[in-house]
């Protein structure tokens, strides 16, 4: 039985990846920092619910706790939880990389332990383009014009632990993925974004990668991503 940890995932591309996972067989538990809207999300799929604010040590703790008590083990860990925030300033910049790229520390090692008793390990961190210094200095593509400071740093940041990662646990697949632009409360101030069933897929794809597969990369739908 393959075992799935998706963090933020009662809405959004975590939601719709918990049910593409459940559908090939998972057994997924849908991590929430709301633990009525967790429920009510897992409840809906059939998945199961664990509360998870990738923001608390405790909370992160013991989340991974409860998984190890009913599992034993955990074969994908995907970091789907994320913040998007439009101002800057001190104060958003510490929420933003707390959420984004402090709580992927966070989550990694109380995971790390699970992680290693999987046949078939697979982290997954749900990042951006718009933290690719290649594509935000390149005028041909769209994240050239995006005002998103703190998002495109913290997602940078994002990026990089996953290759450090990579690095430091050889035994464990670690990969960094850009969904592409998807319709989400996230972006709904812009507008913009295709069907959150389509870009969950991109998730989904390295998130089942056989033993062999890569680690270490930022990919999105069409492959590896300079950045």
């Amino acid at each position: 039985m393959t075992i799935s940890l998706i963090t933020g995932a009662n809405k959004g591309i975590g939601f719709e990846t918990a049910r593409q996972l459940l559908d090939l067989g998972h057994v997924v538990y849908i991590g929430a920092r709301d633990s009525e809207r967790g429920q009510k999300a897992a409840e809906a799929i059939g998945a199961r619910f664990v509360q998870l604010d990738v923001t608390d040590d405790s909370s992160v703790r013991d989340a991974l706790a409860t998984i190890e008590a009913r599992e034993g083990h955990l074969d994908v860990l995907i970091h789907n939880a994320g913040v998007l925030p439009t101002e800057l300033d001190g104060p958003t910049a510490l929420h933003a990389f707390d959420t984004n790229a402090v709580g992927i520390v966070r989550v990694t090692e109380a995971a790390l332990p699970l992680l290693r008793k999987s046949e078939n390990p697979n982290v997954v961190t749900v990042s951006s383009t718009a933290g690719s210094f290649w594509a935000v200095t390149n005028p041909e593509r769209p994240e050239f014009n995006l005002p998103l400071a703190l998002y495109s740093a913290s997602k940078a940041a994002a990026t990089m632990l996953t290759v450090q990662y990579s690095k430091s646990q050889p035994g464990i697949k670690f990969n960094a993925v850009e969904p592409g632009t998807t319709a989400t409360d996230l972006t709904a101030a812009f507008g913009v974004g295709r069907p959150v069933d389509e870009s969950a897929r991109v998730v989904v794809r390295l998130a089942t990668l056989g033993v062999d597969g890569p680690t270490g990369t930022l990919q999105d739908e069409n492959g590896n991503v300079s950045w």
